[in-house]
C-alpha cells in the first residue's frame, strides 16, 4: 500500500510548494488525503489533480475559491458528457421505438 501513495511532507519537497497551500486544498476537499500514523498520504490517482492545482494557483494566479468554482464546473462538465454518452447509446440502440426515448 506504501507504494500507491505519498506523504504531504514529500509532496511539498519534491513539487517545491507551501505545506499551507496543499492543507488549504485539503481544507477544502479538493484533495482527500488518508492518514495513518499521524502523517496524511495522498493517494498517487489524486496526484494529477494537485498539478492542476499548484499550476492553476502559482502559474495563473487562481485563488482558493476560483478553484473550488473552475473545479466544480469541471465536474459539473464531466457529468454532463456522461449523460450525453448515455442518452447516445440508449436512443441508438432502443429495443423497439416504443422505448426510445425522444424527449
Amino acid at each position: 500500500m506504501m507504494s500507491e501513495r505519498i506523504s504531504i511532507e514529500k509532496i511539498v519537497q519534491i513539487y517545491n510548494i507551501d505545506d499551507h497551500f496543499v492543507h488549504e486544498l485539503i481544507a477544502s476537499e479538493l484533495l482527500h488525503p488518508q492518514t495513518e500514523n499521524s502523517v496524511q498520504y495522498l493517494m498517487y490517482e489524486e496526484l494529477p489533480h494537485l498539478e492542476r492545482f499548484t499550476n492553476w494557483h502559482y502559474d495563473l494566479e487562481i485563488n482558493l475559491p476560483g478553484m473550488e468554482i473552475i473545479q466544480r464546473l469541471l465536474a459539473q462538465i464531466e457529468d454532463l458528457r456522461f449523460e450525453n454518452r448515455r442518452l447516445s447509446n440508449s436512443s441508438e440502440n432502443p429495443r423497439n421505438w416504443e422505448e426510445a426515448d425522444f424527449f
